[in-house]
């Protein structure tokens, strides 16, 4: 099954992504996460506020077949969450890259981003899985 992988955002072997606008860095999980996840239940977002360090566990995503920490691809704070995950926890699964995106966070340190995989590095990754 091919995934929907975009050239715009960044991606961690920990099949997270993160999409940069200026100072804020919008993270979620890939589409192949969601897929090997199956249908999510529920999404324990956290406080905004909360300080986020890089590699740190940000949340806990639970589906009908598992529950998985989401790791932080940066450091900085927490500044947004998607509240619409807490009524349609699906939004992962329908749309991992756009409207089930996770949350924000205020970039500490944007050099951070230079150890993620572009999109080409991603796709050779999920080619040996």
């Amino acid at each position: 099954m091919p995934f929907r992988i975009e050239d715009s955002v960044r991606y961690a072997k920990t099949h997270e992504w993160v999409r940069v606008d200026g100072n804020e860095a919008v993270i979620g999980i890939s589409d192949y996460a969601q897929d090997r996840m199956s249908e999510v239940v529920f999404v324990d977002l956290p406080a905004v506020g909360k300080a986020a360090s890089k590699e740190g566990a940000l949340l806990v995503i639970e589906s009908v077949k598992t529950s998985e920490d989401v790791f932080s691809l940066v450091s900085g704070t927490v500044s947004a969450v998607n509240h619409a995950l807490s009524a349609s926890p699906k939004l992962v699964n329908k749309n991992p890259l756009g409207k089930g995106w996770l949350l924000e966070i205020n970039l500490a340190d944007a050099k951070e981003l230079d150890s993620l995989m572009n999109a080409g590095a991603y796709r050779a990754l999920l080619s040996t899985l």
